[in-house]
């Protein structure tokens, strides 16, 4: 094994610990509402308008259904963090993928000498 290969396969053991370690996911984005309710004379309706809120909101997609729901503020630290562990498995895949194929790389043109000579 070249010392190329040593050095990519070392960091995909790092990347598969990193992703082992990330804890809770969930895909999708969290927002911040605020709005206005229908009943007159309310605050909400005033000059200048004081609106109700905010209301968190987390939306996401997955196998082809957007789903939406509300999230009360006690649990948006929790959600922002699995947000954030979301995003950083995709990141490390992409990590992994690009090492993976560039010792593949190595092997094929390793094979090519190996049979060429």
């Amino acid at each position: 094994m070249s010392r190329r290969q040593q050095v990519l396969v070392r960091r995909i053991a790092r990347i598969k610990e990193r992703i082992a370690a990330l804890g809770d996911l969930h895909p999708g984005t969290l927002s911040k509402q605020y709005n206005v309710c229908g009943t007159p004379g309310c605050k909400c309706k005033g000059s200048p308008p004081v609106k109700h809120g905010p209301y968190f909101q987390l939306s996401w997609g997955r196998k082809g259904k957007t789903t939406t729901r509300f999230i009360r503020a006690p649990q948006v630290p929790r959600i922002r963090s699995q947000l954030r562990n979301y995003k950083v498995l995709h990141t490390l895949i992409d990590e992994w993928i690009e090492a993976a194929m560039e010792v593949g790389e190595i092997e094929l043109q390793e094979a090519r000498k190996a049979t060429s000579t």
